[in-house]
């Protein structure tokens, strides 16, 4: 079902958002060495530096890497509860759904085949294992001129949509800052929900994917959706560059 003739379009992170906890983080606080992690992470979100070097700091820190014992990690990390609904609900009501993420396919990939939902369009940087058991990232999304994120959310969300669709935008970090902005609607928790509320951004709380489907399901008895003015400007913004 759509709107007044237009499309819907969902722009969900993974990290902390649909995966709990942050499935990236966890990973290389487990598998690398703690301590060199956390002040990597600290030194990202004090913007010493960007995520490109965020990552490659990390991978440096995880030596023999055992990929049976990362699978073995990855059983313990849940889904939101309510995010298999929330997809089905998009495919029965013909949104689009899509996955940007600052993470690896690495793990995304293996945690929507577990849930069975390797058919999900996901965005995302790209990671390997090499015959050394050393893991090596790679950065097909990167964006030169944003730092914001090592996968350009906010490309993906231009890319993908235009002036005739309704931009939803689901997060729950730092990471999504950027391209919520570009969205018409946004759903927030934690850090997102924090930037939002300093800014004066207008956004609704989340707790789960369940509340989602439930403001989504409230605003398509509305006649008329009004979509967020500064996000139009920022994206006419850009566009006007070119």
């Amino acid at each position: 079902m759509n709107l007044n003739n237009k499309s819907y379009k969902f722009f969900a992170d993974f990290d902390g958002t649909i995966s709990n906890p942050d499935l990236g983080e966890a990973m290389f606080l487990r598998f690398g060495n703690p301590e060199s992690v956390q002040r990597s992470i600290d030194y990202w979100r004090q913007k010493k530096i960007n995520s490109v070097q965020l990552w490659e700091l990390l991978c440096e820190s995880v030596n023999n890497f055992n990929e049976d014992k990362f699978q073995s990690f990855l059983d313990e990390i849940t889904i939101d509860p309510g995010f298999v609904k929330f997809a089905d609900f998009c495919e029965r009501e013909n949104f689009e759904l899509r996955i940007l993420s600052d993470g690896f396919d690495y793990y995304i990939k293996r945690f929507f085949e577990r849930e069975g939902l390797a058919h999900t369009e996901v965005y995302c940087n790209h990671l390997t294992v090499d015959h050394d058991k050393n893991l090596i990232p790679s950065f097909p999304y990167r964006d030169e001129d944003c730092s914001c994120c090592a996968n350009c959310k906010r490309n993906h969300v231009l890319h993908f949509s235009g002036d005739e669709d309704y931009t939803f935008y689901i997060g729950d970090g730092l990471t999504d800052v950027c391209a919520a902005q570009f969205c018409d609607f946004i759903f927030a928790k934690d850090s997102l929900l924090r930037y939002c509320e300093i800014n004066r951004i207008t956004y609704f709380p989340f707790s789960t994917f369940d509340d989602i489907i439930d403001k989504i399901d409230s605003l398509k008895k509305k006649k008329r959706l009004r979509k967020r003015h500064q996000a139009e400007l920022k994206r006419r913004e850009v566009f006007l560059q070119g």
